[in-house]
């Protein structure tokens, strides 16, 4: 690391929250990193300082034209005290690849790691120890150059806060539903739907009110041209596991490169099962379920890690998988990627980092 990293500690703690009282981004850390870039200086001004509002110009960019990017991750207490985070690197090389799709200035990644893991170290204790619970993490980055002229900021400011997260499951892994929507699309090649900017999720908010009117707890998206292949689950990549094979969308210019995604197909190969990674029409899914062939159906994202997906509803076709419970092969995923994150699996990956 070549700049020095200031550390402002807090004067006023905050009362820490239950487990029973977590939920998810509800509560936040007492401590949160900052990164400042200007152009002819690249990212400077690396501190660490009390949690707190910030103060924006009316005209920063980030307003009036949507440059901004964020990430999600998490931390970990291990049974032997250990702090742990899975694969972080990973999503500061997706943050870069979000970057340069929005004409954000790529982010300097070893001093991004170091700030994370100073902010980690700094609230350690705010790390939940019950099961299923983590610290989640939030590092984002946007434009505030006050200036409305059409064109890529010149300066930004890169932040990370952390929050500590209940359990997705208070009463173990359950399926979700899920409704196929054929109305709004989300994202086409050649779009920014593969980068995780905050315009795809407005922009799939719509859709997600009219799932959950219709009593679905996520939207599945199709492709925005032909309307019938389909890409990720609201805020996850997806699975079918159809004959004994995974199946999974290709990554296609409008697909979200997920960690976890990467992370579970590192693990289905390792079990020798085989990954198909290519366009999978919805036609495809229900007429594996005809024939029998669909076993398992799920979702991956850093929040829950596994959904299983119990039932598909498209044009006005339901479709119950696996009797609408929760699958072999997707509890044995979910077990396997929390132990490893948790420590009490062995990590023969190289995935886990240790604060």
């Amino acid at each position: 690391m070549t700049q020095s990293m200031t550390i402002e500690l807090t004067t006023q703690k905050k009362q820490k929250p239950s487990a029973q009282q977590l939920g998810f981004g509800i509560h936040y850390t007492d401590h949160m990193f900052m990164l400042n870039y200007s152009e002819g200086q690249g990212w400077h001004s690396p501190r660490i300082v009390p949690y707190q509002p910030i103060s924006l110009d009316p005209a920063a960019k980030v307003f009036h034209y949507g440059q901004t990017i964020f990430e999600g991750l998490k931390a970990y207490k291990t049974e032997d005290g250990r702090t742990l985070l899975f694969r972080p690197g990973k999503n500061f090389e997706r943050m870069n690849r979000s970057n340069e799709r929005l004409s954000v200035p790529e982010l300097d990644v070893e001093l991004a790691l170091e700030g994370l893991k100073q902010l980690v170290k700094v609230d350690e204790d705010w790390i939940p120890t019950e099961p299923g619970t983590s610290l989640y993490i939030r590092p984002f980055v946007f434009a505030t150059e006050p200036l409305l002229g059409v064109a890529p900021s010149k300066e930004y400011l890169f932040m990370i806060i952390m929050s500590p997260v209940g359990a997705y499951y208070s009463e173990g892994v359950k399926p979700v539903k899920i409704y196929v929507e054929d109305e709004y699309v989300r994202a086409v090649k050649g779009g920014v739907g593969e980068a995780k900017t905050a315009g795809n999720y407005a922009a799939g908010l719509k859709a997600q009110e009219g799932a959950a009117s219709k009593g679905y707890t996520q939207v599945l998206w199709l492709d925005g041209v032909q309307r019938k292949y389909i890409e990720e689950v609201g805020s996850m990549n997806v699975f079918f596991k159809i004959n004994g094979k995974v199946l999974t969308p290709a990554l296609n210019g409008s697909i979200l490169s997920g960690v976890t995604r990467d992370s579970m197909i590192h693990l289905l190969q390792s079990w020798g099962y085989e990954v198909e990674q290519r366009a999978i029409s919805i036609e495809e899914i229900y007429e594996a379920d005809k024939a029998g062939t669909l076993e398992e159906a799920f979702g991956t994202g850093t929040a829950a890690v596994i959904s299983p997906i119990g039932e598909l509803l498209w044009q006005e076709q339901k479709l119950v998988i696996n009797g609408g419970e929760t699958g072999e092969l997707s509890a044995k995923l979910y077990d396997t990627l929390t132990g490893i994150q948790k420590g009490s699996l062995e990590d023969s990956f190289g995935w886990t980092v240790e604060v």
